[in-house]
């Protein structure tokens, strides 16, 4: 599934065709993807324009000037092919490998744009979803009530991970992945940071708070190096992975840039370490880490 520096790097990619854009028509292939489509749901497009295109956590939200907001959501599988009437493509890439990209049969939703833009919606296992709510309610709608806060905000500070994370038992990267209280972090990004943070993820997450509720150092560094590693991701175009690639049929990068993450029995790379990567399931995910940079706490 693709994680926040994916959805973000498909923002960029998708707001040249839609921001200031018209919808002129919108065909659906089929009655649903993941959920069936919202009553109406391409007449309510047709003859709208985009207003704004936003991400929360792991969901591109875009405004329309009747006053909803289509909410799409990519899910296992889904890309946005954007292509302009001469061809060229305007998305920065496509993040699914395997057999996914380009397939016709698998495109679900064409939206056709007034600026001439053709904006396809592919998704091969049709996870992925699309509704429209009215932008006012947006934050207390079905799909964002309840989420945390954004990790690539001003929110995201040590003294937040210290409120959220006091008086928790439960281990840290459990808590990390608690779309309820930090949303948008996945496993892949979550790891690289507890990794930079020198963090073990069975640590208790409350051990990031004083007792007076206050943010140790150590809190302070791991909300420093979240926003580094998410904003390296984004720069780099996210990550390709097993299934996922970019819109112009280009791919993501930062998996070069891995430290830990699927890299179990290889040498840590931090400067000095000299231990390995390792493995381990935690809530029937798998967590990489090293046990030497990465020593088990308590506080």
């Amino acid at each position: 599934m693709p994680e926040l520096p994916e959805v973000e790097t498909v923002r960029r990619g998708l707001a040249p065709a839609l921001v200031g854009a018209r919808f002129s028509r919108v065909t659906l292939r089929r009655p649903n993807l993941r959920f069936p489509f919202p009553e109406r749901f391409a007449e309510r497009l047709e003859g709208r324009t985009v207003t704004e295109l936003r991400r929360r956590a792991k969901y591109l939200a875009a405004d329309l000037d009747s006053g909803e907001t289509l909410i799409m959501h990519l899910g296992m599988s889904g890309r946005f092919d954007v292509r302009l009437p001469d061809g060229r493509n305007l998305s920065p890439g496509d993040f699914y490998l395997e057999g996914a990209l380009g397939v016709p049969k698998h495109d679900h939703v064409v939206m056709a744009m007034e600026n001439g833009a053709t904006v396809t919606y592919n998704d091969v296992r049709r996870f992925g979803f699309m509704d429209l709510v009215p932008t006012d309610t947006l934050a207390a709608c079905r799909h964002f009530a309840g989420m945390g806060i954004e990790p690539l905000s001003d929110a995201l500070t040590g003294e937040a991970i210290a409120r959220l994370f006091r008086h928790r038992i439960t281990p840290l990267k459990s808590a990390l992945l608690d779309q309820r209280l930090i949303a948008g972090l996945g496993n892949i990004y979550v790891c690289e940071a507890l990794h930079r943070a020198g963090l073990h993820p069975e640590t208790p997450a409350g051990a990031l708070a004083r007792r007076d509720g206050g943010p140790t150092p150590k809190a302070r560094r791991l909300a420093r190096v979240i926003v580094e590693v998410l904003t390296e991701a984004v720069a780099a175009g996210g990550s390709t992975l097993r299934d996922y690639a970019h819109t112009d049929g280009g791919t993501g990068a930062f998996q070069h840039a891995f430290r830990v993450y699927d890299r179990a029995g290889a040498p840590c790379i931090r400067a000095g370490c000299g231990g390995t990567v390792a493995r381990m399931v935690q809530a029937g995910r798998s967590t990489f880490y090293c046990a030497a940079c990465q020593p088990a706490a308590t506080r």
